[in-house]
C-alpha cells in the first residue's frame, strides 16, 4: 500500500513540489505505520497456530487391575460366522471394554501358532486402540493356534512383584492346535493370573474366505481337497478359565461381554500404583489475539502528519 502510494504521488509531482502541498507529512510515521501493521499480522499468525505450554511429565497415583489382552490371529479368524468376520469382532469387544475402563493398565499380545508382544503394560489407552486396529491375520507367519504361547507371553507382562490383580482376557475360536493350555493356565493362575476367555464365533462353524482385493475368490481347502470347516471350541475356552479361577463368556452380543468384564473387574481389590502423563497442554492464542488488535488499533490513531516533538529530533533529515 505504501510503496503504491510513493509511486502515485511521484508520477503526480516530484519530491519538492510535494513538500511543499504536504508539509506536515512525517516519513518516520509512515514507516511506523507498516512496522505496526506487519506486528499485527505477525500476532494474528501466532494466534491461529495457537502454541501451547505444558510439556512436562508428571507422576500420579491411580488405582487399577493390570489387564492383558490376548487377541487371536490365526487364519480361522476370517471365518464370517459371526459379523463382520472373528477378527474384526475381537477388535470391537477389545475396544469397547477399553473404552469402559477408568484407571487400570492394559497390554496387548498378538497370537497364532507364536505369541508376539503388540503393546506393553500401559495406560495410553489411545496407543492401545491404534495397536488394535492394526492387527491382522498375516502379522504372524508361524500359523495354527498355540494359546499356551500367548498365556506364557502374558506371565513376562506382569512384572510387579506387589501387583496381586493380574488378569488376562484371551479372545479366540478356541480352536487350540496344541494340548498345553490348561496346563500352562494352572501355572499362571499359582502365579496369581487370573484368566478369562472369550469366544467369538458359532459352534455350527463356517468356511474361511480367501479373499483378493476385499472380494472372496474361494475358501480354504484341506489336503483332500474339501472346504475347510471351523468351529467355535467352547470347551477348551472354559477349561483354561476354570483352571486359573476364571469365566468363560461367549462373545456373541459385545454389549453382555463389556457388562460381565466390568463387573468382574470391579469386584476386584484395586492396587496403587504410580503413572507417568504429560501435565495438560494450556492454550496461549489469547496473548497473541490481544497484541494484535492492540498493534490495530494503534495503527488507527498513528497519523502521517508530523508532531511537535518529531519535528524537533528530525530523524530523517527532513527540510522543515
Amino acid at each position: 500500500m505504501q510503496v503504491w502510494k510513493y509511486k502515485a504521488q511521484k508520477n503526480f509531482a516530484d519530491k519538492s513540489l510535494l513538500k511543499k502541498l504536504s508539509p506536515n507529512k512525517s516519513l518516520f510515521k509512515s514507516v511506523l505505520k507498516i512496522a505496526v501493521l506487519c506486528l499485527a499480522f505477525a500476532c494474528l499468525s501466532l494466534a491461529l497456530v495457537n502454541p501451547k505450554i505444558g510439556t512436562k511429565l508428571e507422576t500420579v497415583k491411580r488405582e487399577g487391575v493390570d489387564i492383558v489382552f490376548a487377541v487371536d490371529v490365526s487364519k480361522s479368524m476370517l471365518a464370517e460366522d459371526i459379523a463382520p468376520n472373528r477378527l474384526e469382532k475381537s477388535k470391537q469387544l477389545v475396544t469397547q471394554i477399553v473404552n469402559n475402563l477408568a484407571s487400570d493398565r492394559i497390554g496387548i499380545i498378538a497370537y497364532a501358532g507364536k505369541a508376539f508382544p503388540q503393546l506393553p503394560i500401559t495406560t495410553d489407552y489411545a496407543s492401545a486402540k491404534m495397536f488394535l486396529q492394526n492387527m491382522n491375520t498375516d502379522m504372524l507367519s508361524s500359523q495354527g493356534t498355540a494359546i499356551n504361547e500367548a498365556i506364557n507371553l502374558a506371565r513376562t507382562y506382569f512384572d510387579d512383584e506387589e501387583q496381586t490383580n493380574r488378569v488376562l482376557i484371551i479372545i479366540s475360536d478356541g480352536e487350540d492346535h496344541s494340548e498345553e493350555a490348561t496346563a500352562v493356565a494352572e501355572e499362571a493362575h499359582k502365579e496369581g493370573i487370573r484368566i478369562f476367555t472369550v469366544g467369538v464365533g458359532d459352534i455350527k462353524g463356517g468356511p474361511i474366505p480367501e479373499k483378493r482385493n476385499g472380494v472372496v475368490i474361494s475358501y480354504k481347502k484341506n489336503n483332500q481337497g474339501e472346504t475347510v470347516i471351523t468351529r467355535l471350541n467352547e470347551e477348551t475356552l472354559q477349561n483354561i478359565a476354570n483352571e486359573a479361577n476364571g469365566d468363560y463368556i461367549n462373545g456373541k452380543n459385545t454389549k453382555d461381554v463389556v457388562e460381565a468384564i466390568r463387573e468382574i473387574l470391579n469386584n476386584m481389590d484395586k492396587t496403587e500404583f504410580e503413572a507417568k502423563q504429560f501435565a495438560d497442554f494450556k492454550d496461549q492464542f489469547q496473548w497473541f489475539l490481544g497484541l494484535a488488535i492492540f498493534f490495530l488499533v494503534l495503527d488507527i490513531f498513528l497519523l502521517d502528519r508530523k508532531t511537535a516533538w518529531l519535528k524537533k529530533l528530525n530523524l530523517f533529515n527532513e527540510n522543515l
